[in-house]
């Protein structure tokens, strides 16, 4: 469904699960980023109502999951440590384009943020299907439905407010390169590393 290129090596979970702390961190940190991003998407897209009713409804989702893996690392006596570079965002938000139409603009943000969840989406699933700790299973099962809802209300709106983009044409080349750069990826306790 996802339509990602390469799928995490399961054994990326043992990586995970070997550093709770870091990899809960590192999700905190994930997070909040999402909130920001999505708020980032209301305050320069305030024109399509639809579009921000539905956005500050993620919004408050991404912060509440925020809330419950800090409630997690507050219950295992961990602590939270100071946000994380993500550099995969990084480079998915060099591949994004911000020159042409503010339409292109626009959809290509829509993008990224759908492919951002698409990630999170599987990464997930692995950590769902593959880590001994049954109650974080359990968390990160739920928020694997979570993160596909997002996905598909990004690439949704992307879809209806094209101008000037073959949406698909586009979110093809999004897969794409994504694809190859997820295989530098996946060898770290970070949700995207």
């Amino acid at each position: 469904m996802l339509g990602l290129k390469l799928l995490t090596d399961p054994r990326w979970a043992n990586i995970a699960e070997s550093n709770l702390e870091e990899i809960l961190t590192d999700h905190a940190w994930c997070e909040q980023k999402a909130a920001a991003n999505v708020m980032y998407l209301i305050v320069n897209n305030s024109e399509h109502l639809d579009l921000i009713q539905k956005l500050a409804e993620i919004a408050i989702e991404e912060m509440q999951h925020f809330e419950q893996v800090l409630a997690i690392i507050s219950q295992r006596g961990y602590t939270l440590g100071r946000e994380r570079k993500d550099d995969y965002v990084g480079q998915l938000m060099k591949f994004a384009k911000k020159d042409g139409s503010r339409n292109t603009s626009f959809i290509d943000r829509l993008l990224f943020s759908a492919m951002i969840e698409a990630r999170s989406c599987e990464r997930f699933r692995v950590l769902y299907q593959n880590i001994a700790d049954k109650d974080l299973a359990k968390f990160y099962y739920d928020l694997m439905v979570s993160e596909a809802t997002h996905y598909t209300t990004f690439l949704g709106f992307a879809r209806k407010y094209t101008i000037d983009v073959d949406v698909d044409k586009r979110w093809a080349e999004w897969l794409e390169y994504e694809g190859e750069l997820i295989q530098s990826y996946g060898k770290s306790e970070a949700i995207h590393g």
